[in-house]
């Protein structure tokens, strides 16, 4: 471990067209490609897992699957969604929080709501942020659930990376000041351990000058080991047929518009937040942004919108599957209950699973040979 070189994993969002809002970027050991193995491997599952992680792309149905299985077996969800820890932004980040009622049971569900919007959070924040939701879950003595579809997030999460919290320097900003984008990225190029996930993360000069701001730290600063719980995670992937999901995303998109999506974008500039502060949450923050401002259309913002989403859906799943050495199922809405069956089945090797009413957590239960 002291020979592990450190390497800057910058993954401020997941895809050219979507900031994740993630300003922080991560080193990880170069021994994190193990530590993706050993992940990997515990997806092979045991009775004894403290963590049951839902991931998928957009539009997959996870989040209809975790609730219900919350609701089977007392769990709490802990959201892995880089958009909806902000406060007001609703509609965009597709919080649909009524799905978080089951039969009028609430499930209780975490890092949902908890900054104001224009905040900018962090990988950093996150993992610490996490940590807290699931000792108190664990404490509580219900199951926790992570669920959601920002892969960095969850990859920190199950991986157990060791980050640090970069604070700002002043100085560092100042004398890039008046420098282009083309001179902040190569100096950032010139620091050795630095690892671009993307082109974006210099398609801006405040995100240039961030990036360069942490490369410095980490380069001057090692990361120490903390303390992090064996979660040997239960890992379920959800997917959706291509043409289906491309249908639903565009269904979804037209029905958040009707309910006020360009309202809602518009409430937010009217409460102070600069119009580049919403832009750098990408997709329906940047696009319906874009067309409030006067740069779009509303037929450009549409279609540009559609195809940005259909774009990271594609994406988010293709770096799923490349990540996550697991099964991906296809959520049968009509009937929750024969899908968390099958993943049961498939996961435990337990036949028939049946729930029993009031147990605790899915491995309290027996199941019928």
């Amino acid at each position: 471990m002291q020979n592990a070189k450190f390497t800057i994993y910058l993954f401020r969002k997941v895809t050219k067209n979507c900031a994740l809002c993630i300003v922080h970027c991560a080193f990880f050991y170069t021994f994190a490609q193990q530590n993706k193995k050993n992940m990997n491997n515990s997806s092979l599952l045991t009775p004894h897992s403290s963590l049951i992680t839902i991931l998928g792309p957009t539009a997959s149905g996870k989040t209809t699957l975790a609730t219900h299985l919350a609701a089977k077996i007392n769990g709490e969800i802990i959201s892995a969604d880089s958009r909806q820890i902000y406060r007001g932004m609703d509609l965009g980040t597709g919080k649909d929080l009524c799905e978080y009622t089951i039969d009028g049971k609430e499930i209780p569900y975490h890092l949902i709501d908890i900054h104001p919007a224009g905040y900018k959070y962090n990988l950093y924040e996150y993992q610490r942020d996490f940590l807290k939701a699931y000792d108190s879950i664990i404490q509580r003595g219900t199951q926790p659930i992570l669920c959601g579809g920002t892969g960095l997030y969850i990859e920190a999460v199950l991986g157990g990376y060791r980050l640090l919290e970069v604070p700002v320097n002043e100085p560092l900003r100042q004398s890039l000041e008046g420098k282009t984008p083309d001179e902040l990225s190569q100096i950032l190029d010139t620091y050795p351990n630095y690892h671009r996930h993307n082109q974006t993360d210099v398609d801006t000069i405040k995100r240039a000058i961030r990036a360069i701001e942490i490369a410095d730290y980490y380069s001057h600063n090692e990361s120490t080991e903390t303390d992090y719980p064996s979660l040997n995670p239960i890992i379920i992937g959800v997917d959706i047929d291509r043409e289906l999901r491309r249908e639903k995303i565009t269904r979804r998109l037209k029905t958040r518009l009707d309910e006020g999506m360009l309202d809602e974008v518009q409430t937010l500039l009217n409460s102070g937040i600069h119009p580049d502060d919403l832009i750098y949450y990408g997709l329906e923050y940047k696009f319906l942004t874009q067309h409030l401002i006067g740069e779009l259309s509303f037929d450009e913002m549409f279609k540009s919108l559609e195809t940005a989403i259909h774009q990271f859906a594609k994406r988010q799943m293709t770096w799923f599957r490349n990540q996550m050495d697991t099964h991906f199922y296809e959520v049968n809405i009509s009937n929750i209950n024969e899908t968390i069956d099958l993943i049961y089945s498939d996961k435990l090797g337990i036949s028939g699973f049946k729930f029993v009413e009031g147990s605790y957590g899915p491995y309290s239960n027996e199941a019928k040979q």
